[in-house]
């Protein structure tokens, strides 16, 4: 569905991604796992049209992304769940609802998926007209989802969804994820929890500095010696060290 060859991001002299490649085959969950500052950020901001590749090409489902506005690559069914929420604190739920569907303008189905929204996150249902800035974190976190889904989005890219989330509610989160998943959309998850992002991705990769050092099935990358004890704890440090190459 997804295909990412030899991609190049430079932010000045300073390479993000080094020739990064992976893809993402449809009605699976893939994760990207590494430290801060391994371009696990930066390779979403690139699919999403919001860095520009000095190399490569992203191919969505046949088409080639690169150089194309965000809006049109948001057409073509990619949404984006930002890292830290970035909902609207001073609108309500449901004006921050109908924000994920401006781009629609198929007013009836629009109304039912706001509705399957409300039924899919009752809490947010019960507080749709309250402010999104008076919401606790993990409902803010379920906002910023469905903010993301009400674009219809076949294909759902997440960062650090259980970024300062309590435990409980880092694992609904990612109940959250994985029902989405077999609800038919595709998903790329960015996550520093590596441990919990294993348990439910299908295949991942591991990024370290710019560039793809170790990939596998979910299972098996688990288990690999090369993933410290830093990438597998539930609360990973800032700086953990890089992998060899």
């Amino acid at each position: 569905m997804l295909e990412v060859f030899d991609l190049q991001v430079s932010y000045g002299a300073i390479k993000a991604l080094d020739g990064v490649s992976f893809s993402v085959p449809r009605g699976r969950i893939v994760t990207l796992l590494g430290a801060n500052g391994s371009g696990k950020t930066t390779t979403l901001r690139a699919i999403t049209g919001l860095a520009a590749p000095g190399r490569g090409r992203i191919v969505f489902e046949g088409r080639e992304l690169q150089g194309l506005p965000t809006h049109e690559i948001i057409r073509a069914g990619i949404a984006l769940v930002p890292e830290g929420r970035r909902i609207f604190a001073n609108l309500t739920v449901y004006e921050n609802l109908l924000l994920g569907a401006y781009l629609r303008r198929d007013q009836p189905a629009l109304a039912r998926d706001l509705d399957q929204i409300y039924d899919t996150f009752p809490r947010l249902a019960a507080r749709r007209t309250q402010a999104a800035g008076t919401l606790s974190g993990g409902e803010q976190q379920m906002l910023a989802v469905g903010r993301a889904l009400m674009s219809r989005p076949r294909f759902l890219l997440l960062d650090e969804p259980s970024l300062g989330l309590a435990p409980l509610l880092v694992k609904e989160v990612f109940h959250l994820i994985t029902r989405l998943n077999q609800q038919g959309v595709t998903i790329l998850l960015v996550e520093q929890n590596a441990a919990a992002a294993l348990k439910i991705a299908h295949h991942g990769y591991v990024l370290s500095t710019g560039r793809v050092v170790l990939e596998g099935a979910g299972a098996e990358l688990s288990a690999h010696p090369q993933l410290q004890p830093a990438y597998l704890g539930d609360e990973p440090e800032a700086e953990a060290p890089p992998f060899s190459s």
